[in-house]
């Protein structure tokens, strides 16, 4: 079974925290036009990044990326700003 769960910012264990395009298939998350946030740049913590990156944001273009359900600590949603 295929659930797409939309634009997430994932935050996975061992300090890796990406954001893209989501979907569960069997038992992994699938991340499409995935990026790696190396720098959060915020002065309200990771949930500001939800609206988008700040000036300060790094983040680097990844592709795809496979990651086991249970290694993902927790999603927030996107609601706008990420492309």
């Amino acid at each position: 079974m295929n659930k797409y769960l939309g634009k997430q910012i994932v935050v996975i264990d061992n300090n890796f925290v990406h954001v893209g395009d989501c979907s569960i298939q069997e038992g992994l998350l699938c991340i499409d036009n995935a990026k790696n946030i190396r720098v959060w740049g915020t002065t309200e913590g990771l949930g500001q990044l939800i609206s988008g990156p700040t000036k300060e944001t790094k983040a680097d273009d990844l592709g795809t990326v496979l990651v086991p359900v249970a290694r993902v600590v927790f999603f927030l949603r996107v609601v706008k700003g990420w492309k």
